[in-house]
């Protein structure tokens, strides 16, 4: 194609046109992840993620071609950008530093989603923007860099809509659900099975951004509940008169001692939430969480120097209390954080003994009687072996598939090996 022809300047014409298009839903990504970030990074963000969003796109068009090679991206796209919409629809949540936490996380978390979202409405999208630019590396650049402006004009004017009408909110996240369908739809894998089913094909973009909207507002609504509990027990907090340990008459101080082991699971996560209710009522409360490592084996230790050893187990502990002190964290509840290494139930009871901890609350999952006599429960070995008290709050309930499913398939596996 010759540079600056007629042909050229309708093919650069199709693209703008195209990026025009599709600069709806970039904006609306841009917009929700945006809005919870303070007023002065808003702005950065919109910028920023714009900028992410047209490389990604622009080089997602560079290698069409291969992408589209690649069964069932349209389908893995689609079922992500449904996960997306439904995240964007969440309020953030609180924590004692304020109203998002770490401002520069909060940047970083917006841009991310917004990259990965563009990326992903992009699969269906490239193949128009590569069809118009006849292969023509210097149209795709021009048109994606003209899109920008338009991007980013948009983005801000749909976040003003958004703060002065949160409800736009929901509407944003119907279409990016709608979207999302939109793709699945068109996943070759699943293309055929609707062909002539156009019905079929209604009550499925339905169900989806019903239930998008559905389990996104329920979900909003616990958020901001709990936000508001938060709120609430701080400002509690800083209106009560300071609280002093009392001395008794052995010369310690009134302060419980609590050890919370944790492995960043949702059973030890319960035990935690029991511990911050507890908290909430009475804060004269000590915490020490304790994650306790596995040691390697001889024959792999041997391999690896004393500081590798410590150095890994010491980054495997934090990534194990992550989730454990934003819980803490948000609900401003002190605590200390320890990781040990060995056998759990003996290094927990060892730990207690050491620290004089007044209560043990462990988190344990719920099994069935015949999943109990092949594994061995940590919580049961800890109350054996310690020689305080331990709390044990029990987790999820036990699934059909481990009540019934699990005995049934070993059933069955005994008949077999029996009838040979």
């Amino acid at each position: 194609m010759e540079l600056f022809s007629a042909e050229f300047f309708s093919a650069l014409l199709a693209i703008v046109l195209i990026d025009l298009v599709l600069a709806g839903d970039n904006a609306i990504v841009i917009a929700l992840a945006a809005r919870n970030l303070p007023a002065h990074l808003q702005k950065r963000a919109i910028a920023w993620g714009t900028a992410g969003a047209i490389v990604v796109r622009g080089a997602m068009t560079l290698m069409v071609v291969w992408l589209l090679n690649i069964p069932g991206l349209m389908l893995a796209g689609g079922l992500l950008l449904v996960w997306i919409a439904y995240k964007l629809m969440l309020p953030e949540e609180k924590s004692r530093h304020g109203a998002g936490g770490s401002a520069s996380a909060s940047f970083w978390g917006a841009m991310k989603t917004i990259v990965v979202a563009d990326g992903v409405m992009g699969l269906d999208n490239v193949l128009a923007i590569a069809g118009a630019s006849h292969g023509s590396f210097l149209l795709v650049t021009l048109g994606l860099l003209i899109s920008i402006p338009i991007v980013i004009w948009g983005s801000t004017l749909i976040l003003r809509f958004v703060e002065r009408y949160p409800a736009i909110i929901y509407l944003g996240a119907a279409v990016l659900a709608w979207t999302a369908v939109k793709m699945m739809l068109g996943e070759p894998l699943v293309k055929t099975y609707f062909e002539g089913r156009g019905d079929f094909a209604w009550v499925v973009y339905g169900l989806v951004v019903a239930a998008v909207l559905g389990l996104g507002y329920r979900r909003a609504r616990e958020v901001e509940a709990e936000n508001e509990a938060v709120q609430r027990f701080r400002a509690s907090l800083q209106s009560r008169e300071p609280i002093a340990a009392e001395v008794n008459l052995k010369g310690e101080t009134d302060m419980v001692k609590i050890l919370l082991p944790v492995d960043g699971s949702e059973n030890s996560l319960k035990a935690v939430r029991q511990v911050i209710r507890e908290y909430v009522q009475d804060p004269r409360m000590e915490i020490h969480l304790l994650n306790v490592q596995a040691p390697f084996s001889r024959h792999i230790a041997r391999f690896l120097s004393r500081k590798d050893r410590v150095t890994y187990h010491r980054e495997q502990g934090e990534k194990a209390l992550r989730s454990t002190r934003a819980l803490l964290d948000k609900w401003g509840v002190p605590y200390r954080c320890h990781v040990e290494i060995g056998d759990s139930a003996e290094a927990i009871a060892a730990f207690a003994s050491r620290q004089e901890v007044d209560r043990i609350v462990i988190g344990t999952a719920r099994k069935n009687s015949l999943l109990r006599l092949v594994e061995s429960s940590v919580s049961n070995r800890v109350v054996e072996l310690s020689a305080v008290p331990v709390e044990v709050v029990p987790g999820s309930s036990v699934t059909r598939f481990e009540k019934v499913g699990v005995p049934a398939g070993i059933a069955l596996g005994l008949a077999y090996l029996l009838a040979e």
